[in-house]
């Protein structure tokens, strides 16, 4: 690989009609040995590639040497720019390491740099946090990148549940968006297992669409509680209908509904034995 190769091909996706690039211009050739003593290294793909390359060749990472060249092929496609964390931690044992904070405060630098080429701006952020580190990697990211828009995949606030990472990283999604987040990266239940299915990549959906949700409720956004209002008055009036309408997933609350149903005896119409369940009577 090498600058001219890469150089190529970003101008060649770019006239195929790319909308925005992950580049990991932040995973310089003196953050490398910070990760030695991770319990999990470096877990990004295109960290990964990059920290090779520089340690194969000796060399600064030819993306940060040439970002000013990237940043003129991107304003002349009008494309925006993901600045990758590629030294993101990947266990909760690395979170908020020196790997980590020296890449994110070169991806502030980075920042201004391409703000100055009127190129648009994003940061990608981590991956695996406990929940007290959280809003210190948000306020961090808002000072030394200029308050630039921040995405985050998760973060997972544990790494004990393979399985349920849809909902290890909600709960960090949901915190991360209340103290700023911009975007949200969703998380499936196959992730560090697989490749997802259809309804893998429903359920992390869902799962982020509440973690979203609940942090708009706790920012106080214009309109957020209308829909839990709503919602609240149908269930405490045993409004079904207007429950299921109003419901994040209908479908699964269908088949919720359909197991009490199949439980309960055969003779009693489904919303009657719902209202005997309740404890709203």
């Amino acid at each position: 690989m090498s600058w001219e190769i890469y150089r190529d091909t970003l101008i060649e996706q770019a006239e195929q009609g790319v909308d925005y690039f992950t580049i990991h211009a932040g995973v310089l050739l003196r953050y490398i040995p910070y990760t030695a003593n991770r319990l999990c290294g470096i877990v990004s793909r295109g960290g990964s590639i990059m920290a090779k390359w520089c340690l194969a060749h000796h060399q600064e990472n030819f993306l940060y040497t040439h970002f000013d060249e990237i940043c003129e092929i991107l304003r002349s496609y009008d494309i925006s720019v993901s600045l990758g964390d590629g030294l993101r931690p990947g266990a909760i044992a690395d979170a908020n390491d020196a790997a980590q904070l020296s890449e994110l405060f070169t991806l502030g630098e980075l920042t201004k740099k391409a703000w100055e080429h009127d190129v648009q701006v994003m940061i990608e952020g981590p991956g695996h946090i406990p929940m007290q580190l959280i809003k210190e990697n948000m306020d961090l990211e808002l000072k030394h990148c200029f308050e630039a828009p921040f995405y985050t995949l998760g973060p997972l606030t544990t790494d004990i549940a393979p399985g349920y990472d849809h909902i290890t990283s909600a709960i960090g999604a949901a915190m991360i968006g209340w103290f700023g987040c911009a975007m949200l990266c969703y998380v499936t239940p196959k992730e560090h297992l697989g490749l997802p299915n259809l309804e893998d990549v429903k359920t992390g959906v869902i799962a982020y669409k509440i973690a979203a949700h609940a942090a708009d409720l706790a920012k106080g956004f214009p309109g957020a509680q209308l829909q839990d209002n709503f919602l609240s008055y149908a269930r405490f009036h045993f409004q079904w209908e207007d429950q299921f309408n109003l419901s994040l997933d209908p479908q699964q609350l269908g088949f919720s509904m359909m197991k009490i149903y199949l439980s309960l005896r055969p003779s009693m119409p489904i919303f009657v034995r719902c209202v005997d369940l309740s404890s709203v009577q």
